[in-house]
């Protein structure tokens, strides 16, 4: 119990580290600046024993563990706040304007990340888009592979069930074709099953209903979308 405390209380130090940092790569030169000054330590104290200086030589060594332990602490805190960005990254996979034309219908304005423009009308009290995703193991996060994602179409949504079954439905795709796949890899590949850790599909709506602006955003978790303050 102790155990799990510590860990859970390590988890929000790390947290609180990389939300209020953005420099882990300070926390290495300090983390080798110790390594090395505890290497030269280490070094002067069989020169301090030869000598009989019995009480230097142990204090060298004291010393020199206490900044080997530090600098094994930094190491530890820097890949730990690395690891903790990885697995919280987000990014920005469309901004969405929505503007209402009457009742239940709105118009959607899309803007991708590379700069393409889509335009839709669509039926219904929501705006809804879906995605699928590829999620890597957490392991993988340490070496770049952050979750991989594709919007797949967007579409009105009703609030009431009875008006989903009866209402008229609007869809559009907003796929692309892609020179490689990596879908279609993961699923093919079984070289890639270590690296994989879940594909299925992920979703997000927001209300269409009032004019407002949002950012469709992907994570390790799915999509969410942010609203844009001006």
């Amino acid at each position: 119990m102790i155990f799990v405390t510590h860990f859970a209380a390590f988890r929000r130090f790390l947290a609180f580290v990389a939300y209020t940092t953005d420099m882990p790569s300070t926390l290495i030169i300090v983390g080798i600046c110790l390594l090395v000054v505890s290497v030269a330590l280490f070094r002067g104290v069989p020169a301090a024993v030869r000598g009989g200086r019995w009480l230097g030589g142990a204090g060298r060594g004291l010393v020199g563990l206490l900044l080997l332990a530090l600098a094994a602490l930094a190491g530890t805190i820097s890949v730990g706040i690395r690891g903790y960005r990885a697995l919280t990254y987000e990014e920005v996979a469309a901004t969405v304007k929505t503007e209402p034309v009457g009742v239940q219908r709105f118009r959607a304005t899309i803007v991708l990340p590379d700069q393409r423009l889509a335009m839709y009308d669509l039926a219904g009290d929501a705006f809804y888009v879906d995605a699928h995703i590829l999620k890597w193991h957490p392991w993988a996060n340490f070496v770049g592979l952050h979750t991989a994602y594709e919007l797949d179409r967007v579409t009105g949504r009703y609030n009431s069930v009875t008006d989903e079954r009866t209402r008229p439905h609007t869809v559009y795709s907003v796929a692309r074709t892609r020179p490689v796949d990596l879908f279609f890899l993961a699923r093919r590949f079984k070289l890639l099953g270590p690296l994989v850790d879940a594909e299925y599909g992920s979703a997000a709506f927001v209300a269409g209903t009032k004019p407002a602006e949002y950012e469709v955003r992907v994570s390790t978790t799915g999509l969410l979308m942010r609203p844009v303050i001006h």
